[in-house]
Parts: structure tokens; sequence; C-alpha cells
């Protein structure tokens, strides 16, 4: 990395900034302050977060999240003496929450794990073949995506006239903001026409939605007003501006890599791990189209070329199972008994489908292996480390397939390899990764997503925002590498 670039000034107004990440597994409320000349990111408030069985499905609770939101965001109010200037909210996409006249959920949302979709995913391919959909959108067919969810909710009998916004930018809402769909988070709707990236009518006819119910999209960096409510009357927030950052965590994530260059490609590890690369225009053709890599939206109007690889939420179900029969595993230590053990003598077929299913995942590895390779493997608690060695050495192997086609698809001759989130502290999974891609693997900040909303949030406070295209990516670029290099998150240097 090179110095910090002049366009990223130190501002005069030296109030503190609020970033707000919606994780599947947890939530954070963060802090940037400034000291002298010096951002400094706090995390001050972190909570659990996993959706649970209910008689009416797999859902998020709300309330949770809300109260979890509302201490952290107290906290920043007493932390931060000087005031706080804006606050925005990124997170996992495709959920979405409906809401009444009056703004307030109608109730908990789903997950997108819950298996309605199965049947819905089916039930639509009728009314608009899947080749269709991708000719569309650009966008890789997930039946977790959100068309498919809201087409669950028709086939159920829900009232067609009930709008609906995605999770990240429900909160903005509930703290003052305006009723919005920012852009790289209605990308991954599979409602967005790839060209013109407006809501897509072809769509929206085919499955019965109406869209009037959808709200108003718009790109990232673009405020949405003050923050209302019991928190404005804190001291610290009475003149706090909302905005919405790129909500997609995914794509706040890839904003928080300060690269330079067009030789690398990204690895955002998580619950899922998105494999690909940042491109200037999408690639739908028909290969890219059957290989069902995703045309996202980025900051700058860009791209997020990338795949969806299942990530460690596999081995979070493992975990489970065994807590489930008695022994506690720490993913740590699992890592550290992993690392000494020989290549495994089988692979997994990591995305196969069974396998992002919830529930007694161990079996389904078990099953897996017994139908595809005659393979038998011991998957109880006292076996884990084997299973876990397995796990990772079946998630490199998939990554260095992925980022092969990533090279095809694009044109590039990739040499460097950012991966950045919590997955990326897994320096095991990393050299495995270096290994079976030949490409030079850098871990990026655990918190990049964070890093990418707080560097959206400089970008939009320093200069206009285009209304169509949003913030400038090299603005945020610049801004990133100076949260990177010189906060106590600690340093990219390649």
């Amino acid at each position: 990395m090179e110095g910090t670039p002049a366009m990223a000034q130190i501002p005069k107004d030296k109030r503190a900034l609020i970033a707000i990440d919606l994780g599947a597994e947890s939530c954070r409320v963060s802090l940037l302050r400034w000291k002298e000349d010096d951002a400094v990111i706090t995390l001050i408030h972190r909570f659990a977060n996993a959706p649970r069985e209910t008689g009416d499905g797999l859902r998020w609770d709300l309330g949770l999240i809300e109260a979890g939101l509302d201490y952290g965001l107290r906290r920043c109010a007493s932390t931060a003496i000087e005031g706080v200037r804006s606050i925005a909210v990124d997170g996992w996409a495709v959920d979405y929450v409906r809401i009444g006249a009056n703004g307030r959920a109608l109730h908990d949302p789903y997950c997108y794990r819950d298996e309605r979709t199965i049947q819905s995913e089916r039930l639509l391919h009728r009314r608009i073949s899947p080749e269709r959909l991708r000719e569309l959108t650009g966008v890789q067919l997930l039946r977790i995506n959100t068309l498919y969810q809201l087409f669950a909710d028709i086939a159920e009998g829900s009232p067609s006239g009930q709008q609906w916004l995605n999770v990240p930018e429900y909160i903005l809402s509930r703290l003052g903001g305006t009723q919005v769909a920012e852009l790289t988070n209605a990308t991954h709707t599979q409602m967005v026409g790839l060209r013109d990236r407006k809501w897509c009518k072809e769509i929206f006819d085919a499955a019965t939605l109406d869209p009037a119910c959808a709200p108003q999209i718009v790109p990232p960096g673009t405020v949405l007003g003050r923050l209302s409510g019991p928190l404005a009357e804190l001291s610290a927030f009475r003149d706090t501006i909302l905005m919405v950052p790129a909500c997609h965590d995914t794509a706040s994530a890839i904003a928080g890599i300060p690269a330079e260059g067009d030789d690398w490609a990204y690895i955002s590890a998580g619950t899922w791990s998105l494999v690909g690369t940042l491109l200037e225009h999408p690639r739908n053709g028909p290969e890219a189209r059957v290989e069902n890599f995703t045309n996202l939206g980025a900051i700058g109007n860009r791209i997020c070329f990338h795949k969806n690889v299942n990530g460690m939420w596999m081995l979070g179900q493992c975990i489970k199972n065994w807590s489930e029969d008695g022994v506690t595993w720490a993913v740590q230590d699992l890592v550290k008994a992993a690392e000494k053990l020989s290549p495994p003598r089988r692979l997994l077929e990591i995305d196969h489908p069974d396998f992002l299913l919830a529930g007694r995942i161990t079996e389904r590895i078990k099953k897996h292996l017994h139908n595809n390779d005659h393979y038998a493997l011991n998957t109880d608690p006292e076996n884990a480390p084997v299973v876990a060695n397995l796990i990772f050495h079946s998630m490199a192997a998939r990554y260095a397939q992925v980022l092969q086609r990533v090279a095809f698809h694009s044109g590039k001759d990739l040499k460097r390899l950012f991966v950045v989130g919590g997955a990326s502290q897994n320096e095991f999974l990393n050299r495995l990764t270096e290994e079976v891609t030949g490409l030079k693997v850098f871990r990026g900040s655990v918190e990049s997503s964070t890093v990418g909303n707080f560097a959206t949030q400089m970008a939009s406070l320093e200069s206009p925002v285009d209304p169509v295209t949003g913030v400038s990516a090299e603005q945020v670029s610049r801004w990133a590498r100076l949260l990177v290099n010189r906060t106590s998150m600690g340093p990219i240097n390649p």
C-alpha cells in the first residue's frame, strides 16, 4: 500500500461516526472518533444474533436486534461527548421486514434459510424461467433471494399491499430515515434489471408482486434524514444524520479493501464465503450464467462479480450438533487441531444443496460421503478435528475452482487475494487457500464491512453524492486506506 493519499483529508468537523453492521451470527455497533489527526474505531457493542424456530417458520428476533442496537447507540452517545455526525447501517442481504402504515414491523422477518422457498422457487420457475431471470438480472439463482421469499408470501396468502424493506434499510427507517432500498442491497433481491438498475416490471408481473410496495432505490452514500425519536433527545444525537452505506455487508466489506490495481480478487469470509472480483461492467454471458456467477451492485456503480461458497456456517452447524451431543468445541481449537492432521482422503462437494440446510449437518456429511464415494467417516464429537480438517480442505479446493473461473470471466491476470471478514482469522485456511490457488493471500480487516461503512460515510460527508451512482469509488478507497492503516483495526500491507 502507498501512504495516505492527499484527498483523504482529516475533516474539520471532528464529530464521531457510528457504523452498525448486522450479521447473521452477531451484530456490531462501532464508533469512529478523531484523536488529533488519527481515526480510532472502537467496537462499542457486539451481541449474538441467530434465527429461531417458531410455529410459523424460521425467523429473526427483531425485538432482540433493535434492543441490542438501542443499547449500543446509547453507549456511543455517552462516549462521544463531541457529538455524532452520522449513522449508517449495513447487514446481510435478501431478508426483509413487512411494515404497516405506521412504519413498524408487522411480524418478525423470515430467515433466508427457512425451507418455504424450496417450493416457492419451483413454482416461480413455472411462471418465469431461471434462464430469463438470469438474463434480466445477472444475479445468481439462489432460493434464498428476496424474490423467492416474497413469492412464498404470495403463495401463503399474505396481503399483496404490504410494504417491505430489507433489514438494514428497515433499521434506518426506524431511526427516522426515509424508506428506501439501497442499490447494492436491492440488486441481491433478484428483482433489479442488470442494465438500468431499476425494479424489473417483468419479474414483478411474473411473481404477482405489487411494485407500489417496493421502496425507492437509492445509491450508497444517500442521506435519509435526521435521527428522530427518543435517541434524538440525547445531546450527542441532536444533529445526527442517517445515511445508507453499501447496505449489503459484502459490498461494504469489499469497499473496505483499499487495494490498487486490477490483479486482485477477494473472499469475504464469514457465514458465507463470497469469492470474486470487482468489475466496471457486468459479465452475464452464457458461461457465467451456467456457472451461476452473480453481478451485484458495488460502490461507485461497479460490480461485485462473485459466487457464493458455503462458508464457516457449515463448521458452526457441526459445532452446534456436537454441543447437542454434550461436547463443546471452539473454532480456534478445531483450527489448531486440524492443522496437525494430514490432508483428507476425500473432499466434500462443499456447495451441495444438502449442506445449505440447517439441522444435523454431521449426519448429512456422513451420508454425502457414503453416497458419493462409499467412504465412511466418523462424524462423532471425538472426531471433530478430522471433520474440521475435511471442511477446510474442501473450502480451499472450492475457492481455487471458483477463482480460476473468476479469472476466465473477468479476463484478469490475478496475482493477489484479499480475505476479509471474521473467517479471515483462520490462518490455516488462508495457508491452504494460498497453496491451492497459487495467489498471494493477504488478510484484510476482520471488520472490513465496518471499515467500508465508515469510508462511505466519510466520502458522502466530504463531497456531494451523485444521485445515480452515489459516492465515488476512488474517494471511498482513499478513506478505507486511511482507516485501515491509521486506526486500531490494524494495517493491510501487501
